[in-house]
C-alpha cells in the first residue's frame, strides 16, 4: 500500500511578517520582526487588541488578544501596525501558488496554512525531508517570508509538526515517531484540545498526550461524548481525513461593533441589536436566503467573550424576527456586566420558507411580514437605507 505522506505549511507569524514587508516595501528602514511589534485594531475606536506579535514582543510577554495599551506597559518602545486584510490576501495567494507548483493536491486550512498530499510524488522528489526544505527556502527567496513546514502520514500529525520549534524549520511527526516525539508533550499541545478541555483532562489526572492516549475510551466518551472519541484517536495519530480542494462553507452573515463606552443597561444594549438587525437582515435577503441559526456575541469590560445561539423551527429573513430571536438571546445570556462589543449573526441558509403553525398564531403571518420587509427594503433601496423603518420593530425597541 502506497505509504500517505503529508507536508502542512505554516507561515511564521503571517499578519506580522506580511506588515513588516509592506514597510520595507514602502521605504522603512526597520524590519519590525527584530524589534518589539505587533499588529493590532485602532485604539481611539477601542479597538486596539493585539492580533499578531513578532518574536521580540512574545519574549517581553506580550499575548494575542491582550489590549495594546496593555501591552505598551510591558515595552517602553512599542510599535503598532494596523492590520491590512486586503494585502494579506494577496500575500497569502502568493503563497498559495507557490505550493501548487509541489503538489497537484493542496488545500488552503486558512489564510496562512496549507496541507500538501505528497503521496505518490517520490518518484519525483527522491527525499521528502530535503523537497520541504527547497519548499521553505523558495517562499523565503521568492517572497521574503518564512514558513515552518511539518511531514507526517496524516493531516494531524503534520500539522502538530509544524508546531514545534519556529521560525524556518522542518520537522517530522510519522507514525513510528508519535512515541517519542508526540506522547510526552502536555495534553494541552494536542490539535483541537481548547483552554476549558485540557483543564477538565488536567483535573482528572489526565497531563500528558501518553496519557489519554492511553485513558479509556469509553470513559471518555462518556464525559466529552463524541469529542472524547476523537480526542483518543487522535493522541494515538489516528486521522485519515484527506487532503482536497475545499469548498467554501457556509460561513452565515454577521456584524460586530465596539461599543463607545462599556454598556451596562439592557435597554441600550437592544438598540445596538436593533441596528445589527437591519445590518444582517439587509445582506441575508439581498441574498435570497433565509437563515436557521441566530447567534449572539457579548465581549465584556474584562474582554471576556460568550455567546448563545438558537436553532430555529422555521427560517427567517426579516429585521423584526431577527431582532426578537436575538433579544431573546440577549436576555437568556447576558449576566450583567459591563459590555464592550455586541456581535450578531446568522447561518445555516436555505432557499426555501416554511412556517410551523401555531394553534395561537396567525397561519400564514410570516409571509405577509415578509412582503412588509421586501416593501420596505424597496424604499430604502431607493430613497436611503433609512427612509422607512419597520413600526413593529421600533416599538420592539422601545419596550
Amino acid at each position: 500500500m502506497l505509504e500517505r505522506i503529508i507536508f502542512h505549511v505554516d507561515v511564521n507569524n503571517a499578519f506580522l511578517s506580511w506588515s513588516a514587508l509592506e514597510i520595507l516595501k514602502s521605504g522603512g528602514k526597520t524590519d519590525i520582526r527584530t524589534i518589539p511589534a505587533v499588529v493590532g485594531g485602532d485604539e481611539k475606536e477601542r479597538k486596539g487588541v493585539v492580533v499578531a506579535k513578532s518574536y521580540p514582543a512574545k519574549k517581553a510577554g506580550i499575548m494575542t488578544g491582550e489590549p495594546i495599551y496593555l501591552a505598551r506597559r510591558k515595552v517602553d518602545k512599542l510599535y503598532v501596525v494596523k492590520s491590512d486584510r486586503k494585502k494579506y490576501v494577496e500575500y497569502s495567494n502568493a503563497f498559495y501558488k507557490i505550493l501548487c507548483k509541489y503538489s497537484p493536491l493542496v488545500e488552503r486550512y486558512s489564510i496562512d496554512e496549507c496541507f500538501l498530499d505528497m503521496s505518490g510524488m517520490q518518484k519525483i522528489y527522491k527525499n521528502m525531508v530535503q523537497t520541504a526544505y527547497e519548499l521553505k527556502e523558495e517562499i523565503k527567496k521568492q517572497l521574503g517570508f518564512t514558513v515552518n513546514v511539518g511531514i507526517a502520514n496524516s493531516k494531524l500529525c503534520a500539522k502538530m509538526a509544524s508546531d514545534f520549534e519556529k521560525p524556518d524549520k522542518v520537522h517530522t511527526l510519522f507514525d513510528s515517531e508519535i512515541k517519542d516525539k508526540m506522547w510526552p508533550l502536555n495534553v494541552d499541545d494536542l490539535f483541537m484540545v481548547g483552554k476549558r478541555t485540557g483543564k477538565r483532562l488536567h483535573e482528572m489526572g489526565i497531563n500528558t498526550i501518553y496519557d489519554l492516549a492511553h485513558a479509556d475510551v469509553n470513559m471518555l466518551i462518556t464525559r466529552f461524548k463524541s469529542m472524547g472519541k476523537t480526542m483518543h484517536e487522535y493522541a494515538n495519530g489516528i486521522d485519515n481525513s484527506s487532503v482536497g480542494k475545499v469548498k467554501p462553507k457556509n460561513q452565515g452573515i454577521g456584524h460586530s461593533t465596539t461599543l463607545p463606552e462599556d454598556v451596562s443597561d439592557l435597554a441600550s444594549l437592544k438598540k445596538v441589536l436593533y441596528k445589527l438587525s437591519c445590518m444582517v437582515g439587509v445582506r441575508l435577503r439581498a441574498q435570497g436566503k433565509l437563515a436557521m441559526v441566530i447567534y449572539v456575541q457579548l465581549k465584556n469590560g474584562g474582554f471576556i467573550s460568550y455567546g448563545h445561539q438558537k436553532k430555529l423551527i422555521s427560517p427567517i429573513s426579516s429585521d423584526e424576527d431577527i431582532y426578537d430571536v436575538s433579544c431573546e438571546l440577549l436576555k437568556s445570556m447576558w449576566k450583567g456586566d459591563p459590555i464592550r462589543l455586541v456581535g450578531l449573526r446568522v447561518s445555516d441558509f436555505t432557499n426555501k420558507s416554511y412556517e410551523q403553525i401555531s394553534l395561537f398564531e396567525e397561519a400564514g403571518k410570516a409571509k405577509k411580514r415578509d412582503k412588509v420587509q421586501k416593501a420596505i427594503d424597496e424604499i430604502n433601496k431607493k430613497y436611503g437605507i433609512n427612509t422607512i423603518k419597520s413600526a413593529a420593530l421600533l416599538n420592539n425597541q422601545n419596550e
